[in-house]
């Protein structure tokens, strides 16, 4: 992979929802009876903490189960149906925050600026790209019209709604892999917010812009095809490699049933784990904040000093957080079929 240099800026989509349950309360150890899921856990649960990089959350979400939905009352709305900014907007200082408290977890929006214009990592609502995204990016000095690609990570609505808008203003090239844009297709959203058909993401497929390359990875299991990047990046004189995972949990909606589901989502993990370990990575970068605390390390940035390592650094974390949810995967995957 190339490793130019390039700026890395974070928009992050902030969800507020209630604390996860501790693990005991939400039955952890009634879910392993037998010897093999109880293996895959405890190596889940060994690499699901370090102090500054905590994979528990998606632990718990993946290895358990998600927690109950804490009562909320229905958000505001606009005349569109769209909740209303004051519901979701936060002034960018940063990275750039988006309040709801309809969604337990929050959406992040990676910004690479390269020599040649600016690559974004998923888009985000249609309601609220024009604030987060070209308003936001205006705010910390860079310029929307400068956007090139967008590397959509799953055929949601909370990562590609704001992408029909970047091409519309932009001419931004919309990336899906073939099974996401079909999802998007046949997902009964307006098709106004939906983006023309673009490029067809690819198993190990680069997108090079300027000075810089991504490469893309395939990783089915949240759908049939999300997509997981490499990112290469610079800290001062220093270079890193960052991980970003796809997709979050396994979703049995896309599959013949849970085992299938959690079966591709194991296979997904594993393999790219492999991908990581072999290009050396050391930054997670998470799709949603709560994947690895994302909000805790950029709060670490304002209290760095001079010489501090960097927050997002750690030459173990993008392989221990695929093994936290290849693992989980394949313990739930045992529990199930060994049961039966």
């Amino acid at each position: 992979m190339k490793r130019d240099v390039w700026t890395l800026i974070w928009t992050v989509l902030l969800f507020f929802g209630g604390g996860v349950p501790a693990l005991a309360q939400r039955g952890e150890a009634g879910l392993f009876q037998t010897e093999n899921a109880r293996s895959h856990a405890e190596l889940a649960r060994g690499a699901a903490y370090r102090p500054g990089q905590d994979f528990t959350w998606i632990h718990d979400l993946i290895c358990v189960g998600p927690p109950p939905a804490p009562a909320a009352p229905a958000p505001e709305r606009d005349e569109s149906g769209a909740p209303a900014r004051s519901v979701w907007y936060s002034e960018p200082v940063y990275y750039l925050p988006t309040r709801t408290p309809s969604v337990a977890e929050g959406v992040i929006i990676w910004a690479l600026t390269t020599s040649d214009g600016i690559i974004l990592y998923d888009a985000g609502f249609d309601y609220s790209v024009e604030e987060i995204v070209d308003n936001g990016l205006r705010k910390l000095g860079l310029d929307p019209a400068d956007i090139r690609y967008v590397i959509v990570s799953h055929g949601h609505t909370d990562h590609y709604g704001g992408a029909r808008h970047l091409q519309d203003a932009y001419g931004a090239r919309i990336v899906l892999s073939q099974t996401d844009w079909d999802l998007i297709n046949g997902d009964g959203n307006a098709d106004a917010i939906k983006p023309r058909r673009d490029i067809v993401a690819t198993d190990g497929m680069e997108i090079t812009l300027g000075d810089t390359t991504v490469e893309l990875h395939l990783t089915p299991g949240h759908t049939r095809g999300p997509i997981s990047v490499l990112i290469p990046l610079r800290d001062g004189e220093r270079w890193h490699l960052g991980a970003s995972w796809g997709g979050m949990n396994f979703n049995a909606r896309y599959f013949r049933d849970e085992a299938a589901a959690l079966g591709a989502y194991r296979d997904a993990a594993m393999a790219y784990r492999d991908v990581v370990a072999e290009a050396r990575a050391d930054v997670v970068l998470g799709s949603h904040f709560m994947q690895d605390m994302t909000p805790e390390k950029v709060n670490a940035l304002r209290f760095r000093a001079p010489g501090d390592p960097h927050p997002f650094v750690d030459p173990e974390g993008p392989v221990r957080h695929l093994t936290v949810v290849g693992e989980c995967a394949a313990a739930r995957l045992s529990a199930e079929t060994e049961s039966n």
